[in-house]
């Protein structure tokens, strides 16, 4: 153990000690294959032999602790640890992992990405337009947004260790994959466009301000729209070929981006520093900077060498170039354009000062529409509305229609950024301390740099250069630039310099952003932009991010651009901010940020902002926004692999679970809410693949409900033996649950034998509220044969459990002739024959079929029966008044059954049941139960003897009766109305011997009998007390047909006889109604109360069904399920 622990300790813990990913540690006390006697020297000594058996998986605290503080926290963490493969050029060669402070690991990385773009190239437009109240309402809730943002980043930067992988990781991890993957391919989006930003204003200043003449489109001479065009195209041309460029530099090395870093830094904060200077400068002495006017409007400078009409040249007065392009000659007697006739030239100061009192006239907002020309407030000016517009090339012009919102989504770009230290968090020396700390001291840097600059340039240049965003009025400079101090060249070559940083970063980070969310796996599409070069650069990746970016750059206006990736970024943020909150309200156990100034409340209060500025910034890009990550999360749902994270949104769906079945508890759902929650038991073969397939395509079929679905099965043996099995056939379950599109659970219960396996999974499935109330049940195949014999008992145990249990009970038989999901019924018929009331099942199934595509062309018929004395015509009308308030749109009809004789194939049928059911009783008799055989072998042949003597019949019935009268069984009013069909009584239920309880909320539920185990034993379903109260015969023909009766059948119970009897005429009656039906739906008779009857109620079961393809038998659950009111 010591040789293996200096080895590891040689390695400076290596990457495989990385993370406590125990089970690839180089540990002794994992995956160890040592011997026995190997073991006890190992421990000897070592105070730890009680538990030398568990340290194959539970290693020692000392191994633990050695592999923890030897974790090297990699800037390729991306990867949890608990996935971390190890490659062998790991294994070969160890990286030290770099260490940085808080100033330059997230201090100044922060500051650099915040401060662009828009401070040099926008900002003075922005406090133009909106004046200095509204944009510095825009600056602090843009502000406060990022702050609120960094407050719930650091909070979740310092739950744990955050591997380089940044606000994607943080969210993955949180929210879990489909949340984290969305808004990581938003953050990715928006990092991408915000390169396209970055390389258009590079491109801006390039082609306005530093080299005009370089255009390849001339804009000289053009007006209006063309103008425009010429300016985009230049834009276009010129941002495809920086990009070229910045794309190679970071395919060829990226190490070169990271070293000008700090170069492009020192730009910005020198650009910042010139333009404070400036502003204390034009304290005492304002920069000559004039504006020339023509009345209140504003001209262009390169339209004029001197402001004025004309000038005295000797005695003579000389028209000058002003003259010249606004009349048609150069002579003063020319033909001017009128608004230069009727107003006069001005010059104003652009930058009067910060004393000068400008202030009070940039206060309040100045928003313009596209075209409109840029005047000079207060100024008087001569001017005919009526009058056309003409000469507009030669005022400066507003190039865009400003509004409020569009200034938000202008500006919002300008204060991204602040996830570039939690990016860098491999690198730091201890993230947990930098990452909150730097990150809110830049926010707070930059915010006061901001709002100072709105304030600074309200108060010192004049409204009219603020407006004019590209400084055509002012010989064409930088509008920021003639502020700064000692030259406008430091702003323009900062500025210029600062942008092709940015970009050159943005296209270094988002290639890594999206290999990061590649190799996570959890979007299948972008597996192939998780390679790269052999050094791990993001090759793929690189490659379509300069295509999107492109496409970016094909829009050409930084405008409109701003805008887009405002949205992206915002949505990231957004969700940062649903991150904290929710681990915070959530209280899980793991979040134990060390950050501790945060709030639910502070984290809810961001994500307001965000979502508040998303709709402010662009209503339709904000929805556009939303429906691509909405996309993103669905196709991760559907089609991503499946990743436990331990995320927030699995604890919200746990406590939205708990809450959810706590109030189910609070009592049984009302009958309007009845839906079938199913319990589907199913077999399985040898190789615990699933027996009957079909079962679970009709509960597909039956889901219209919506309703709890558990497909349960058994497997024999012991838990500890036969888990294996148990294992491979629960993801048999859900794998065919998946094919057949089943949504629900499966659960697989061990026991010694399938009877109480299946018993235990009727009575333990479901928790708590949410319980199956339906069991669905194949009918037991071949159970003729001894063989499945255990199957035949086992089926009517579930049907006597189910009834005990008041579940429903549905038994499909002959369940492989059922449709699959694929086929589909164009006409036929789903036959209901309605024989008892159950509480309506038979009348909702079908509705609920009908739902499904497979039975949808299907019509609904309805059967009842009726008998001698009842009045059919009246019976057909109540029905169709029941079923038109029920709302089920099914085909009435009413079959009248006459009491006949019963035929002599009834009697040799009831033969031959009764001899199988004998040889079956010989071959599974011990002694004692010979005995009791023998007993009741007796009774019956003492019964045979009682029915010869006729005189004797109403006599023993009388008897009976009067003691089940005495003995306290009351019958509830219901069964008084079946009495008088006797032969219904006898196929559902024998409800004179214990009486079927009724509804839970009906107060004339009776008492069931209580039954000694003694009386359990003796009691058969033919006993003398069920002879007695219904006669054995159902007319006197029927009597005198006893005495001429074979022989063999004196000892036949007639019992059994008369249920032989009324489900072969049934048979023939449903035969001849329903042979064509696609399914029969039929009540399922009553089990028998005794052990002695099961083979006979199966044959039973077996006669009345014969000859029909599909049939769904049904029993009620003793509750109304289907109700008449709303």
């Amino acid at each position: 153990m010591l040789n293996n622990l200096t080895e590891c300790e040689e390695g400076d813990g290596g990457p495989n000690n990385q993370g406590d990913a125990t089970s690839k540690e180089s540990s002794p006390f994992i995956n160890s294959s040592a011997s026995d006697v190997e073991k006890s020297r190992q421990y000897d000594g070592k105070n730890m032999a009680l538990f030398e058996e568990e340290m194959d998986t539970s290693p020692m605290v000392s191994s633990l602790l050695s592999s923890l503080a030897n974790y090297s926290n990699l800037t390729q963490g991306s990867k949890e640890h608990e996935e971390a493969e190890n490659n062998e050029e790991a294994r070969k060669k160890t990286v030290q992992a770099p260490r940085m402070g808080t100033l330059m690991g997230v201090y100044l990385p922060c500051m650099q990405n915040i401060l662009g773009v828009i401070l040099f190239l926008r900002m003075t437009w922005l406090v133009g337009a909106g004046g200095v109240l509204g944009t510095f309402t825009i600056v602090f809730m843009c502000c406060s947004t990022t702050m609120l943002t960094a407050i719930s980043m650091s909070a979740i930067a310092t739950n744990g260790v955050v591997p380089a992988g940044g606000s994607y990781y943080m969210i993955s991890r949180s929210l879990g994959p489909e949340f984290g993957g969305a808004v990581g391919i938003c953050f990715y989006l928006g990092t991408t466009y915000a390169g396209a930003m970055y390389i258009l204003g590079c491109i801006e200043i390039l082609l306005i301000y530093i080299v005009p003449s370089a255009a390849i489109f001339k804009m000289e001479g053009l007006e209006g729209a063309e103008a425009e065009a010429a300016l985009l195209n230049n834009m276009r041309v010129y941002g495809t070929i920086v990009l070229s460029l910045m794309a190679l530099v970071v395919f060829v090395g990226v190490k070169y981006v990271n070293k000008l870093a700090l170069v492009f830094l020192a730009c910005v904060i020198l650009s910042i520093l010139a333009v404070y200077a400036g502003v204390i400068k034009t304290s005492f002495d304002p920069p000559e900077f004039p504006v020339c006017v023509l009345g209140n409007r504003t001209l262009v400078s390169k339209g004029y060498d001197i402001c004025a009409k004309t000038i005295e040249s000797g005695n003579a007065t000389v028209t000058t170039k002003l003259w010249r392009a606004f009349c048609d000659s150069e002579f003063l007697n020319a033909t001017c354009d009128e608004y230069f006739t009727n107003n006069n030239i001005s010059q104003i100061q652009g930058i009067p000062g910060i004393t000068s009192g400008i202030l009070a006239e940039n206060l309040f907002s100045s928003f313009m529409e596209k075209n409109s020309i840029l005047e000079k407030r207060g100024l008087p000016a001569t001017h005919d509305p009526d009058s056309p517009l003409t000469n507009t090339n030669r005022y400066v012009l507003a190039d865009i229609t400003s509004f409020f919102t569009l200034l938000v989504g202008i500006y919002f770009p300008s204060v991204t950024g602040i996830m570039a230290g939690s990016n860098r968090s491999g690198d730091l020396q201890d993230a947990q301390k930098s990452i909150p700390v730097g990150t809110i001291l830049a926010i707070a840097t930059t915010s006061f740099i901001y709002m100072s600059c709105v304030i600074l340039f309200g108060a010192c240049v004049d409204g009219v250069v603020l407006r004019d965003k590209f400084g055509e009025g002012v010989n064409g400079n930088l509008v920021i630039g003639t502020l700064a101090w000692p030259s406008p060249w430091v702003i323009v070559f900062g500025s210029f310099f600062s942008t092709c940083g940015a970009g050159l970063q943005s296209l270094t980070g988002a290639p890594r952003l999206l290999q990061a969310i590649a190799r996570d796996g959890i979007i299948p599409f972008l597996r192939v932009f998780g390679h790269g070069k052999a050094n791990g650069e993001p090759t793929w990746a690189l490659l379509l991010t300069a295509c999107i970016c492109e496409s970016g750059i094909l829009i050409a206006s930084l405008d409109a651009v701003a805008p887009i990736l405002s949205m992206f970024f915002l949505m990231c943020y957004m969700f940062v901010n649903l991150a904290c909150a929710l681990q915070t309200l959530l209280r899980t156990p793991n979040w134990r940020p060390r950050f501790k100034f945060y709030h639910w409340a502070l984290s809810l209060l961001g994500m307001s902002l965000c979502l508040t500025l998303m709709f402010l910034c662009s209503w339709y890009y904000a929805i556009v926004a939303m429906v691509i990550a909405s996309c993103i999360y669905k196709y991760i749902e559907f089609c991503g692999a499946e990743k436990e994270w331990g995320d927030g949104i699995r604890g919200i769906s746990l406590s939205a679970a708990r809450f959810a079945l706590m109030r189910l508890e609070e009592g049984p759902p009302h009958t309007k809410n009845w839906r079938p929650q199913i319990l589907v038991l199913v077999g399985l073969d040898g190789e615990q693949n699933v027996e009957q397939p079909r079962l679970l395509s009709l509960t597909n079929q039956l889901k219209a409900g919506k309703g709890l679905t558990i497909v349960g099965a058994c497997v024999e043996g012991t838990y500890l033996n036969n888990q294996p099995q148990a294992q491979k056939a629960d993801q048999s379950l859900r794998k065919l649950m998946e094919v057949e599109k089943v949504k629900g659970f499966s659960q697989v219960v061990i026991s010694s034998n399938l009877r109480d396996a299946t018993s235990h999974l009727i009575q333990a499935g479901g928790l708590g509220g949410l319980r199956h109330n339906t069991v669905l049940v194949s009918f037991p195949k071949n159970w003729k044969q001894a063989e499945e014999h255990h199957r035949c008992r086992n089926f009517i145990e579930i049907v006597r459990e189910t009834t005990a249990a008041h579940l429903a009970l549905l038994v499909p038989k002959n369940i492989s002739a059922y449709p699959s999901n694929g086929e589909r019924f164009t006409e036929g018929h789903i036959d209901v024959w309605w024989i008892v009331h159950d509480g309506g099942l038979l009348m909702l199934l079908p509705f609920l079929l009908r739902q499904h595509k497979v039975w949808r062309k299907c019509k609904m018929r309805i059967f009842t029966v009726a008998q001698m004395d009842d009045n059919s015509i009246q019976m057909k009308k109540d029905l169709i008044m029941f079923l038109y308030h029920l709302r089920l749109d099914a085909e009435v009809e009413v079959v009248e059954m006459h009491d006949s004789d019963i035929s002599a194939y009834t009697y040799e049928k009831t033969l031959v049941m009764e001899q199988r059911s004998q040889i079956l009783k010989e071959m599974h008799l011990t002694k004692n139960e010979r005995e009791r055989e023998i007993q009741s072998i007796t009774d019956v042949s003492r019964g045979s003897i009682r029915r010869k003597n006729p005189s004797n019949l109403h006599t023993q019935r009388s008897i009976a009766e009067e003691s089940v009268v005495g003995s306290g069984q009351e019958k509830p009013e219901e069964e008084s109305v079946h009495l008088s069909h006797p032969w219904q009584v006898q196929l559902i239920q024998e409800k004179n011997a214990t009486p079927t309880p009724t509804s839970p909320t009906s107060p004339t539920s009776p008492t069931p009998a209580v039954i000694t185990p003694g009386q359990e034993v003796q009691m058969t379903w033919t006993d003398d007390t069920e002879k007695a109260n219904i006669p054995a015969v159902a007319n006197p023909e029927s009597v005198k047909d006893m005495f001429n009766m074979k022989p063999e059948w004196e000892n036949l119970n007639q019992s059994n006889v008369r249920r032989m009897h009324h489900a072969q005429k049934l048979n023939e009656v449903i035969i001849k109604k329903s042979q064509e039906a696609k399914l029969v739906l039929l009540n399922l008779p009553g089990p028998p109360k005794n052990r002695t009857g099961e083979e006979n109620y199966m044959e039973f079961l077996e006669v009345l069904t014969e000859g029909l393809n599909r049939v769904l038998l049904v029993r009620g659950g003793g509750r109304e399920v289907i109700t008449i009111y709303s």
